[in-house]
């Protein structure tokens, strides 16, 4: 070790001869004098002190004969650049060197990384720290094996040396965001919470679009700290002698007795949910052990997790039901409960158990998680919601409680990103056959629970799989078809919910397009023309909505609709209605008047002098904008049409659009299409477009009009 330190001592010695060589080198051939000058002197400083060098050297070895003593500078700055130019070829032959070395330590790194991967998954802690360390031998600024074995330390308690190792993480790469994301981990195990609050700050700031993590990751402490503070409060409350926290003890004392009567267990869970009044008292449970309950007693166990319950057993699990409600409101029992083996597989079974009162407190245990973000997360992430959608909405059939709590279940989970996606697994096979039945089921079921349970299927529509899965299904749509039909018959409030709600749903399906929507479009666009009489403004305002996105995927369809007046009906309603019905309604038109003659004629009749058109190009939603363009220059192949608006502002608005005012080019390629075929239909508005200077929009706009 000594030679190799030696030798170490002797290379960085001459490394530093070497730089200040190359700097003499690059001073003597500077262009700036002084440069120059400094550099010249400082050479024959070194080359005098060299040479009293030799001169002592010379007295205590043998007498030579020195020739040329005393050099010039221009030889010795030509003898260093020699020097200099054999020094850097070494140099880089090193330079190769080490890179060869460096590749083959990085190879080595790797393989012990590897190996300390596969033992930190088999939970062999130590070993993975070994190959961690070895590789670390080899290659000792490899960010990822000081954060693996900073995990590895993490995990069996070695705190400090898990900070140390992501300080060294941080050292070899400052951003690195897993070195802070585990500091921040071990902080928290030290009760060190401002630290671990920093941590993931840090992290935050480095990538801002771990907003995610950073919440989850600060919510965590959070809750940690709480549970921290609510120990002590209640480690407190215990050492002044409240009886409260005595008798939680005690009864728990007295539950963990083994062999006891069904009953018996039934009767102390009860006497436990009354004692649990506050936090104090929810911390005390969790601190005794209050889960081994469940976990540790054989009895109280068998009775839960029965398939087919005695009445003792419901009551037992009844009692156990209600008591985790009270010592899981809103704190760290939420996560040991559900992180029971038990629990967790129970929770299914219970909700579709078909017993009334286990089924009311197991979607009242559920609700208490869904009242808080934490509960949700938790919820999402301990339980395969795979068959949630099928077994909460079973509970359309209940006339009680338990209907609206499902409901109010599903409505919460369907914003939880992980339960849209589990809903894929089951929609095809479990799902729509049941949403079918209940729909074709209308009139049997609790209608005010089916109009909320089809609007969540229809929010579950966001979801591109889902609505595609739904779209396809034939099943699907005619049950749409019936519900409407029966509407027609029954028209009671709680069936109008429902109505309008198959009608949003309809909507969302029809943001597909295959052959099923063109194969029910003629049904589908009748029964919206039935609707246009009901006096339900929203109702009337859906139907119109369904109709501007049925009629593309049929031409016969549109034809149905443009004899039953549909045209004539818009324009109705386009006078009266609001942005909403505006923009559907004139969609509408926009679609009958593309193809359909009789339709432009209708629309001329029913909206003479355009007064209708005109008021929409001046809206300030573009979607409206254009599609009223688009039906004016539509409607002016109608003779007369484009004569009746020639004492009209129509020249300016359709200049203004599409002179390039809109946003949207659709709108200004409409809006210039409208604006040729006006002046071609009536050249008398040539003399308007001169006198707003728009001839060159005019001319600009003909190569659409040529093209159509």
């Amino acid at each position: 070790m000594l030679a190799d330190e030696e030798q170490e001592e002797d290379f960085q010695r001459f490394l530093r001869r070497m730089d200040d060589i190359t700097d003499l080198v690059q001073g003597l051939n500077s262009t700036d004098p002084a440069v120059k000058e400094k550099a010249i002197a400082e050479t024959e400083k070194r080359l005098h002190d060299q040479e009293t060098s030799k001169e002592e050297e010379s007295k205590t070895t043998v007498n030579r004969t020195v020739i040329n003593t005393r050099a010039s500078v221009k030889d010795m700055a030509n003898a260093e650049a020699v020097n200099t130019d054999g020094f850097l070829a070494i140099l880089e032959q090193d330079a190769k060197e080490r890179a060869k070395q460096r590749k083959r330590n990085e190879h080595l790194a790797n393989a012990l990384k590897g190996k300390g991967n596969d033992a930190f998954r088999k939970g062999d802690y130590v070993i993975a720290i070994q190959r961690y360390t070895e590789g670390l031998e080899k290659l000792k600024d490899k960010q990822e094996l000081y954060t693996n074995r900073a995990q590895a330390y993490l995990k069996i308690h070695e705190y400090e040396k898990a900070i140390g190792d992501c300080e060294w993480a941080l050292k070899c790469n400052e951003k690195c965001i897993k070195a802070y994301f585990l500091m921040g981990k071990t902080h928290l195990a030290l009760k060190r919470y401002s630290e671990s609050r920093q941590c993931y700050e840090k992290i935050l700031q480095i990538d801002p679009q771990k907003e995610s993590l950073f919440k989850d990751c600060m919510n965590e402490v959070n809750l940690e700290e709480k549970r921290t503070q609510d120990e002590e409060r209640a480690m407190s409350e215990v050492q002044s002698g409240k009886l409260a926290t005595l008798f939680i003890k005690e009864l728990l004392q007295k539950l963990d007795r083994p062999d006891q009567n069904i009953l018996y267990y039934t009767g102390g869970i009860r006497l436990l949910t009354g004692a649990v009044k506050d936090c104090t008292e929810q911390t005390l449970f969790r601190t005794n052990n209050g889960f081994s309950i469940l976990k540790d007693n054989e009895i109280v166990r068998r009775g839960f997790c029965a398939e087919r319950k005695n009445t003792a057993e419901v009551d037992l699990s009844v009692s156990l039901l209600v008591l985790w409600q009270a010592v899981c409101a809103g704190n760290e029992n939420q996560r040991l409960l559900l992180t029971h083996p038990d629990v967790n597989a129970q929770l299914p079974k219970l909700l579709s158990s078909g017993v009334s009162e286990i089924q009311k407190e197991t979607l009242a245990l559920i609700s208490l998680y869904l009242e808080n973000e934490n509960g949700r997360r938790l919820l999402v992430r301990h339980q395969d919601l795979t068959k949630w959608l099928q077994i909460l909405m079973t509970f359309v059939n209940s006339t009680d409680a338990r209907a609206s709590s499902a409901m109010n279940i599903l409505s919460d989970l369907t914003e939880e990103e992980r339960f849209r996606t589990q809903c894929r697994v089951m929609l095809s096979t479990g799902v729509l056959p049941l949403f079918t039945h209940l729909m074709t089921s209308a009139k049997l079921v609790n209608q005010a629970a089916l109009a909320r349970c089809i609007g969540i299927m229809g929010n579950l529509c966001a979801d591109v799989v889902i609505r595609m899965q739904m779209a396809e299904c034939k099943e699907c749509w005619q049950a749409c078809l019936k519900l409407v039909d029966e509407y027609f018959d029954v028209s009671t409030p709680k069936y109008q919910e429902c109505l309008f709600a198959v009608l949003g749903l309809i909507m969302n399906l029809l943001l597909e397009s295959n052959v099923i929507i063109q194969y029910f479009a003629v049904d589908i666009s009748g029964r919206c023309m039935s609707l246009l009489r009901d006096k339900d403004e929203r109702i009337v305002t859906r139907a119109i909505g369904v109709l501007s996105r049925i009629l593309p995927a049929s031409s016969s369809a549109t034809e149905e609709v443009v004899k039953r007046g549909v045209v004539k009906k818009m324009i109705k309603f386009l006078k009266a209605g609001g942005q909403i019905t505006s923009n559907y309604g004139i969609k509408t038109l926009s679609i009958c008047t593309r193809s359909n003659r009789q339709a432009q004629e209708d629309l001329v009749k029913s909206d003479k002098r355009f007064n209708v058109l005109l008021k929409l190009l001046d809206s300030e939603n573009e979607m409206i904008v254009g599609n009223a363009a688009f039906c004016l220059g539509q409607c002016l192949v109608v003779p007369g049409a484009a004569t009746s608006l020639l004492n009209s502002n129509v020249v300016m608005i359709l200049l203004k659009h599409a002179g390039g005012d809109a946003t949207r080019p659709l709108v200004q390629k409409n809006a210039a299409i409208a604006l040729g075929k006006l002046c071609v239909a009536e050249p008398r508005h040539i003399f308007q477009l001169r006198k707003l200077n728009g001839l060159a929009i005019l001319n600009s706009s003909m190569k659409y009009v040529h093209s159509i």
